[in-house]
């Protein structure tokens, strides 16, 4: 395993060693670590990381991006994205990744105009290609590559050379935008998002759950934590907490899906 692990690696800093500089889309997550580290090793100073900041970033998840970038040592920019502010993104379709991906992959592109930068990548990998996902339309349509799509990794080849290379989120479960916890055809609005911010943390520094998720059906919040976890919520005390804190942030009910946390809950 430990062959193929190295192998694998030396495959992705062969990749980003074809081009002279790269743009990263860097959420901080498990893939997109795994890009700027291994582009880092690669091209140096070359490349840089980009991270967006917007009301559906949940501001933990913009302070652990920045750490991630400063414990790589890479280049790291912030930059402003205004997918709230376009009608589309805000009436949440099915499809409303396609619109905030567009925004995003948008800026990034004037980025790597501005900054004369060769190509954009993001950490698309082949399992992503069988889940329900607009994003990559987006992508497409902006001329962004895929180093892992390239190389066939999957998400296990991701979290196997993470580990190998001692980085934090080898083992990090996934955290997509605040928006994925609205239920489709339902408004995104900053209220809602900033509910669902202050509950998830709440929650969290409560039970030390990691696998969570809000979701808003129009004022009833719907816990999701991971199966293995579900049992931290078993105890009176805290689910009175619980109940009266996202109560005291604006949700009329709160309810717990018994089953546990499983990716895709929303496109069902």
């Amino acid at each position: 395993m430990q062959s193929t692990i190295n192998s694998k690696l030396h495959d992705l800093e062969s990749w980003f060693k074809n081009y002279d500089s790269v743009l990263i889309a860097f959420s901080g997550g498990v893939d997109s670590t795994l890009l700027a580290k291994a582009a880092f090793i690669s091209i140096g100073k070359k490349a840089i990381a980009v991270t967006a900041d917007s009301p559906s970033i949940p501001r933990s998840e913009l302070t652990n991006a920045k750490s991630l970038a400063k414990m790589i040592g890479i280049k790291h920019l912030i930059v402003n994205t205004n997918e709230m502010e376009n009608p589309q993104y805000t009436q949440n379709p099915s499809n409303r990744c396609y619109y905030c991906k567009s925004e995003l992959f948008s800026t990034l592109s004037n980025l790597l105009k501005e900054k004369d930068i060769e190509i954009i990548v993001d950490g698309t990998n082949i399992d992503d290609l069988s889940d329900f996902r607009p994003g990559l339309q987006a992508a497409n349509e902006n001329q962004i590559h895929h180093p892992f799509v390239d190389l066939k990794f999957t998400k296990l080849d991701i979290r196997n050379i993470s580990k190998h290379l001692q980085l934090s989120t080898a083992d990090r479960p996934s955290a997509p935008c605040l928006s994925s916890r609205v239920s489709y055809g339902q408004p995104i609005t900053l209220k809602t998002l900033t509910k669902i911010e202050k509950a998830e943390a709440f929650i969290k520094e409560l039970t030390g759950i990691e696998v969570l998720r809000v979701r808003d059906h129009n004022n009833m919040a719907r816990i999701e934590v991971g199966k293995h976890e579900r049992s931290l919520l078993f105890d009176e005390i805290i689910m009175d907490r619980i109940d009266k804190e996202l109560k005291h942030i604006g949700f009329k009910y709160i309810t717990l899906e018994l089953s546990g946390y499983k990716s895709g809950n929303l496109n069902k």
